[in-house]
Protein backbone atom coordinates (compact mmCIF):
# COMPACT_ATOMS: atom_id res chain seq x y z
CA UNK A 1 0.00 0.00 0.00
CA UNK A 2 1.33 3.44 -0.86
CA UNK A 3 1.85 6.28 1.57
CA UNK A 4 -1.25 8.11 0.31
CA UNK A 5 -3.30 4.94 0.51
CA UNK A 6 -2.27 4.41 4.10
CA UNK A 7 -2.99 8.05 4.94
CA UNK A 8 -6.39 7.95 3.25
CA UNK A 9 -7.21 4.72 5.05
CA UNK A 10 -6.25 6.18 8.42
CA UNK A 11 -8.29 9.34 7.81
CA UNK A 12 -11.29 7.38 6.56
CA UNK A 13 -11.06 4.99 9.50
CA UNK A 14 -10.84 7.89 11.95
CA UNK A 15 -13.82 9.56 10.28
CA UNK A 16 -15.91 6.41 10.58
CA UNK A 17 -14.87 5.99 14.21
CA UNK A 18 -15.64 9.67 14.86
CA UNK A 19 -19.16 9.19 13.54
CA UNK A 20 -19.92 5.76 14.96
CA UNK A 21 -17.86 5.30 18.12
CA UNK A 22 -16.85 8.72 19.50
CA UNK A 23 -20.36 9.75 20.60
CA UNK A 24 -20.60 6.57 22.64
CA UNK A 25 -17.28 7.05 24.43
CA UNK A 26 -17.94 10.63 25.47
CA UNK A 27 -17.07 11.54 29.03
CA UNK A 28 -19.11 14.26 30.74
CA UNK A 29 -20.48 15.37 27.37
CA UNK A 30 -17.04 15.68 25.75
CA UNK A 31 -16.27 13.60 22.68
CA UNK A 32 -12.71 13.01 21.48
CA UNK A 33 -11.47 14.34 18.15
CA UNK A 34 -10.11 11.18 16.56
CA UNK A 35 -9.31 12.89 13.28
CA UNK A 36 -7.04 15.29 15.14
CA UNK A 37 -5.12 12.35 16.59
CA UNK A 38 -4.49 10.98 13.10
CA UNK A 39 -3.38 14.39 11.80
CA UNK A 40 -0.96 14.95 14.68
CA UNK A 41 0.51 11.47 14.34
CA UNK A 42 0.82 11.73 10.57
CA UNK A 43 2.44 15.15 10.81
CA UNK A 44 4.96 13.88 13.33
CA UNK A 45 5.77 10.80 11.25
CA UNK A 46 5.78 12.31 7.74
CA UNK A 47 6.47 16.02 8.23
CA UNK A 48 4.83 19.40 7.71
CA UNK A 49 3.48 19.15 4.13
CA UNK A 50 1.78 15.81 4.76
CA UNK A 51 0.45 17.07 8.10
CA UNK A 52 -1.02 20.20 6.54
CA UNK A 53 -2.63 18.28 3.69
CA UNK A 54 -4.08 15.62 5.97
CA UNK A 55 -5.17 18.36 8.37
CA UNK A 56 -7.06 20.18 5.65
CA UNK A 57 -8.85 17.01 4.53
CA UNK A 58 -9.61 15.95 8.10
CA UNK A 59 -10.79 19.48 8.89
CA UNK A 60 -13.24 19.41 6.00
CA UNK A 61 -14.53 16.09 7.26
CA UNK A 62 -14.93 17.58 10.76
CA UNK A 63 -16.75 20.57 9.25
CA UNK A 64 -19.23 18.16 7.70
CA UNK A 65 -19.86 16.65 11.14
CA UNK A 66 -20.13 19.89 13.09
CA UNK A 67 -22.76 22.59 13.05
CA UNK A 68 -20.11 25.31 12.76
CA UNK A 69 -19.05 27.18 9.65
CA UNK A 70 -17.52 25.24 6.78
CA UNK A 71 -13.78 25.78 6.69
CA UNK A 72 -13.15 26.60 10.34
CA UNK A 73 -11.94 23.11 11.25
CA UNK A 74 -10.11 22.87 7.92
CA UNK A 75 -8.12 26.00 8.76
CA UNK A 76 -7.37 24.94 12.33
CA UNK A 77 -6.44 21.35 11.49
CA UNK A 78 -4.21 22.27 8.54
CA UNK A 79 -2.28 24.78 10.68
CA UNK A 80 -2.09 22.25 13.51
CA UNK A 81 -0.81 19.56 11.14
CA UNK A 82 1.79 21.90 9.68
CA UNK A 83 3.04 23.09 13.07
CA UNK A 84 3.14 19.55 14.48
CA UNK A 85 5.19 18.43 11.50
CA UNK A 86 7.58 21.35 11.83
CA UNK A 87 8.10 20.52 15.50
CA UNK A 88 9.16 17.03 14.46
CA UNK A 89 11.99 18.50 12.42
CA UNK A 90 13.14 20.75 15.27
CA UNK A 91 13.02 18.26 18.15
CA UNK A 92 15.94 15.99 18.79
CA UNK A 93 14.33 13.69 21.36
CA UNK A 94 14.01 10.01 20.65
CA UNK A 95 11.23 7.64 21.61
CA UNK A 96 7.62 8.39 22.41
CA UNK A 97 7.86 11.33 24.85
CA UNK A 98 8.37 14.10 22.28
CA UNK A 99 5.48 13.03 19.99
CA UNK A 100 3.12 12.62 22.92
CA UNK A 101 4.08 16.05 24.26
CA UNK A 102 3.48 17.57 20.83
CA UNK A 103 0.14 15.74 20.68
CA UNK A 104 -0.96 17.08 24.05
CA UNK A 105 -0.03 20.66 23.15
CA UNK A 106 -1.50 20.37 19.65
CA UNK A 107 -4.81 19.04 21.00
CA UNK A 108 -5.07 21.98 23.38
CA UNK A 109 -4.06 24.56 20.78
CA UNK A 110 -6.36 23.14 18.08
CA UNK A 111 -9.48 23.22 20.24
CA UNK A 112 -8.60 26.69 21.55
CA UNK A 113 -7.94 27.96 18.01
CA UNK A 114 -11.29 26.60 16.82
CA UNK A 115 -13.05 28.37 19.67
CA UNK A 116 -11.27 31.62 18.75
CA UNK A 117 -12.13 31.24 15.04
CA UNK A 118 -15.83 30.64 15.60
CA UNK A 119 -15.97 33.43 18.18
CA UNK A 120 -14.32 35.89 15.78
CA UNK A 121 -16.67 34.87 12.98
CA UNK A 122 -19.58 35.44 15.33
CA UNK A 123 -21.08 31.97 15.42
CA UNK A 124 -19.33 30.74 18.56
CA UNK A 125 -20.63 30.60 22.08
CA UNK A 126 -21.39 33.91 23.72
CA UNK A 127 -19.59 32.96 26.95
CA UNK A 128 -16.02 32.48 25.69
CA UNK A 129 -14.44 31.67 29.06
CA UNK A 130 -17.24 29.34 30.02
CA UNK A 131 -16.85 27.44 26.74
CA UNK A 132 -13.10 27.33 27.30
CA UNK A 133 -13.55 25.73 30.72
CA UNK A 134 -16.42 23.41 29.84
CA UNK A 135 -15.51 22.28 26.33
CA UNK A 136 -11.98 23.08 25.24
CA UNK A 137 -9.94 22.07 28.28
CA UNK A 138 -11.77 18.77 28.96
CA UNK A 139 -11.64 17.82 25.27
CA UNK A 140 -7.94 18.64 25.08
CA UNK A 141 -7.33 16.52 28.19
CA UNK A 142 -9.34 13.66 26.69
CA UNK A 143 -7.42 13.90 23.41
CA UNK A 144 -4.14 14.06 25.34
CA UNK A 145 -4.90 10.77 27.07
CA UNK A 146 -5.89 9.20 23.75
CA UNK A 147 -2.69 10.46 22.08
CA UNK A 148 -0.65 8.65 24.72
CA UNK A 149 -2.58 5.43 24.07
CA UNK A 150 -2.94 5.61 20.29
CA UNK A 151 0.28 7.25 19.06
CA UNK A 152 2.64 4.23 19.17
CA UNK A 153 0.24 2.00 17.24
CA UNK A 154 -0.90 4.64 14.77
CA UNK A 155 2.65 5.82 14.10
CA UNK A 156 3.70 2.28 13.35
CA UNK A 157 0.79 1.93 10.91
CA UNK A 158 1.49 5.24 9.17
CA UNK A 159 5.25 4.81 8.78
CA UNK A 160 6.39 4.19 5.24
CA UNK A 161 9.56 2.47 6.51
CA UNK A 162 8.25 -0.87 7.76
CA UNK A 163 11.65 -2.23 8.79
CA UNK A 164 11.54 -1.13 12.44
CA UNK A 165 11.26 -3.89 14.99
CA UNK A 166 10.47 -2.02 18.22
CA UNK A 167 8.88 1.13 19.59
CA UNK A 168 12.28 2.57 20.49
CA UNK A 169 12.28 5.04 17.62
CA UNK A 170 8.96 5.73 15.93
CA UNK A 171 9.31 9.23 14.59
Amino acid sequence: MTRWGTTAGALLGAFVLQVMIAPHISLFGVTPNLLLLVVITLAFVEGSPAGATAGFIAGLLMDLLSSGPIGAWALVMSVTGYLSGSLRQNLFAEGWLAPVTVGVVAALVADFAYLVVVTVIGVGPTAFWQALGRLVLPRALYNAVLVMLVYPWLARFLRTDRSIKSFGRLA
